[in-house]
């Protein structure tokens, strides 16, 4: 029999914009109760009006392990079981070569993609072992099996994600703990305005002439991950949109 999310409590990071904003408001439209997590408190506070009573919001910066560890320890009664754990916050920065990188960038990829997924995980996974239950999913990205040029570290982050998902799985055999990798391609967010730091243009650029996956269609694409039977776990979920494929091995040749 499917699940249903009604009554669970979702913990989402990055819940301010993107995929972890459809996630909140999609998810709450299922009975969830929804904790919302950013950095944007503006940003929230909006979201806290659109959901009311359904949604308890944190500002919260995931890259802090103690402020991370506070937030969870003091969340309200009514919204401190979380069933679902959503490591969504996470950002790419840059399409600069290894040679020409700003190494603030790296850092900022590493700190929000691989410690804040790791924080809000080590925080969390212990009460959901001692209560034999719970869904851990990971956003990852497509990037994290597919280089490009440019991609190098946030290539590598998600990278990461896919088999830190993996090896959770092995780590949880025999709990009914659930882990999802989910590997987003080209979606149009507000990602490629924060990797092209600000470039609204550049960032439009980026979409011309396609039609890309939206937050809603990765929401519904958790949704679906969240809802199957509790006997079964989806591993990996890689989704692109119909008009993004692979493309060969690049050979530089002499002239």
């Amino acid at each position: 029999m499917a699940k249903t999310l009604r009554g669970k409590t979702i913990f989402i990071t990055g819940a301010t914009s993107g995929f972890g904003l459809a996630f909140a408001k999609r998810f709450a439209k299922e009975g969830a109760r929804i904790v919302a997590t950013g950095r944007r408190e503006d940003r929230l506070s909006k979201l806290k009006k659109a959901l009311g009573n359904s949604v308890h919001t944190l500002t919260l910066d995931v890259r802090d392990q103690k402020a991370v560890e506070k937030a969870i320890a003091g969340l309200p009664a009514k919204f401190s079981k979380v069933d679902i754990l959503i490591n969504n916050a996470g950002l790419a920065l840059g399409l600069g070569h290894v040679p020409n990188i700003e190494f603030a960038d790296w850092e900022q990829m590493v700190e929000t993609n691989i410690k804040g997924v790791l924080y809000c995980t080590h925080a969390l996974l212990p009460q959901m072992v001692k209560r034999n239950s719970g869904h851990i999913i990971n956003i990852g990205s497509v990037a994290g099996t597919y280089p490009y040029p440019g991609g190098n570290v946030y290539g590598a982050t998600k990278a990461f994600i896919k088999q830190f998902s993996l090896n959770l799985r092995a780590d949880l055999l025999g709990k009914n703990i659930r882990v999802t990798n989910i590997e987003p391609g080209m979606a149009e967010t507000e990602f490629s305005l924060v990797r092209l730091h600000g470039d609204a243009e550049k960032a439009k650029k980026v979409y011309t002439g396609v039609k890309p996956l939206t937050a809603e269609d990765i929401a519904e694409s958790v949704l679906f991950c969240l809802t199957c039977p509790t006997h079964v776990n989806i591993n990996t979920l890689e989704v692109m949109p119909v008009m993004q494929a692979f493309s060969g091995f690049a050979v530089h040749r002499k002239a």
